[in-house]
């Protein structure tokens, strides 16, 4: 009940603030921005999660994640303006609705790729998902009709896209997408930005999430460049493993302080990033508050 009650609080409103990449306000212009990230992989930042593009050789054009409701549209429109090759492929990272919102607005009879967690998920109302994007009939024929469990592999050769699930992390659905000929993964929010992560209860989401990103990244090879969820800026593989240290180390201080008995409120107000990490983005109290008390309330025992 406690988790409830502070889910409430917080609000989709404020993850998106979380790291600095809350909308702008109405009756601002939507804006996307376009990152060319390789000659044939681009990455669509602002209207909620960052979108990869990769624009295959003889397979179209595989999308992953479509941002906040009504971007849409624009979103589509902005990919047009890359390639005229047809959208064929969406891959869904997991059910936040700032990362599949704008799928209703893309063509229809499209593949669309998700882990069979994220496909429940998508039907049910949740943290930051209201249960009813995909409820009618005209809206329902967006849901996943491609799912998998631990890996999936769509096309070849240089087209070829791998498609992992490492186990629960913030949701128990969380997609990790791998282009090889490119070397690039897209990670999803599981590493939204340097700085913190969260645990989304109401979509399975575990203290495990430290664990599956350690799967991640001894198990993943040849990637040079990561996707992160929201941040425009683009990361290593070496800046992905030094993030997964940093959120087992977070993970274990929080175990800590609850076995200490301290408060949710006392072990966010004590916290202080690590000289290793001092670069990060600062979580704000509330999102720390947040991601302890998933720690708490998901420990085993």
């Amino acid at each position: 009940m406690k988790k409830l009650l502070l889910l409430s609080w917080i609000g989709l409103a404020t993850f998106s603030a979380l790291f600095g990449f809350q909308p702008p306000a109405q009756p601002a212009p939507k804006v996307i921005e376009v990152q060319k990230i390789k000659d044939n992989f681009y990455v669509l930042t602002g209207g909620g999660g960052n979108t990869s593009v990769f624009i295959t050789q003889k397979n179209g054009v595989v999308v992953v994640d479509t941002k906040n409701p009504r971007w849409g549209s624009l979103l589509v429109e902005k990919i047009k303006s890359i390639t005229d090759k047809p959208i064929t492929t969406v891959i869904l990272t997991h059910t936040h609705s700032d990362h599949i919102g704008g799928l209703t607005d893309f063509p229809a009879g499209i593949q669309i790729v998700a882990t069979e967690n994220t496909k429940d998920n998508m039907q049910k109302k949740s943290m930051f998902n209201p249960g009813d994007l995909f409820a009618k009939p005209e809206t329902a024929k967006f849901l996943p009709n491609k799912t998998f469990k631990d890996k999936l592999t769509l096309f070849s050769g240089a087209d070829q896209v791998d498609v992992y699930y490492f186990g629960p992390g913030g949701t128990n659905g969380d997609a990790w997408i791998v282009f090889p000929s490119l070397r690039i993964l897209a990670a999803g929010d599981n590493f939204a930005a340097k700085g913190g992560n969260l645990i989304d209860e109401t979509t399975g989401g575990t203290v495990a999430q430290a664990q599956t990103l350690r799967n991640v990244v001894t198990t993943i090879k040849n990637v040079d460049i990561v996707i992160p969820g929201h941040s425009a800026a683009m990361y290593t593989f070496a800046d992905l493993k030094e993030y997964a240290d940093f959120d087992q180390e977070f993970t274990d201080w929080a175990l800590a302080q609850k076995k200490a008995g301290k408060t949710v409120d006392d072990a966010a107000a004590e916290y202080k990033y690590p000289a290793r990490y001092a670069s990060y983005a600062p979580m704000r109290a509330q999102f720390i508050k947040l991601w302890i008390q998933g720690i708490y309330d998901t420990a085993p025992g």
